[in-house]
């Protein structure tokens, strides 16, 4: 059976106070720590590079669970792998190659994703499936933190669940934006095994180990 992941995601964290956050992720039993990069062309906003990487590795022993959402993903696989990544996912949307840059980030030694957009159809995953080890389905446009969490996403998840399960039995299934406690046992009956939070962890108004808490309380509903 898949355990059931949370990745903590940094983009609304208080960077004046990261590796006490990050701590705290860590006490709160978060499985991976989550780290969005933006080139403000792909996605309308700028956020993380390389440095941010390497420095977050520095500040815990969770794996790090990188999204590349930039133009031409394959030109910084391998600047993003030695600095730290340990999942490395790119989207199918900006990438034509996406076959050959799955297994160079394989080659590299970091688990391989691929991503969805809302728009886009799970169709388009059929013919490189088997060659990533996790989808992360979009559950908000990607670019901000705070979304609203759309719920016509459940049913993307559970046809990604029933194509995996023709083709790719061990794959992981991320959702990522607006997932709270109220929407996150949606996603996880619909088929999803790993849940990236970023308000609901670092902006929770009782602290990051309720907001945890809470995430991980909502699988058994």
């Amino acid at each position: 059976m898949k355990p059931d992941l949370i990745s903590a995601s940094i983009l609304s964290a208080d960077f004046s106070k990261l590796k006490e956050s990050i701590a705290q992720c860590e006490e709160a039993g978060c499985d991976w720590i989550h780290i969005d990069v933006m080139d403000g062309h792909f996605v309308p906003n700028i956020t993380m590079g390389p440095f941010i990487v390497e420095a977050v590795k520095k500040m815990t022993k969770l794996p790090l669970d990188v999204h590349l959402m930039i133009e031409k993903p394959e030109l910084f696989t391998e600047s993003f792998i030695s600095s730290g990544a340990d999942n490395l996912t790119i989207h199918i949307e900006n990438n034509p190659n996406a076959y050959r840059t799955l297994i160079q980030i394989k080659n590299l030694g970091a688990k391989p994703g691929i991503a969805l957009n809302p728009a886009t159809p799970v169709s388009a995953l059929e013919s490189i499936l088997e060659f990533a080890e996790m989808v992360l389905v979009m559950t908000v446009n990607p670019g901000y933190s705070g979304q609203v969490f759309i719920p016509q996403m459940t049913r993307k998840i559970r046809l990604v669940a029933e194509m995996a399960q023709k083709l790719n039995p061990a794959l992981l299934i991320e959702v990522d934006g607006g997932i709270t406690s109220e929407t996150l046992p949606s996603c996880h009956t619909a088929g999803a095994n790993a849940f990236v939070a970023a308000t609901a962890i670092f902006k929770h108004p009782a602290g990051i180990q309720t907001g945890v808490k809470e995430l991980r309380n909502s699988m058994l509903k």
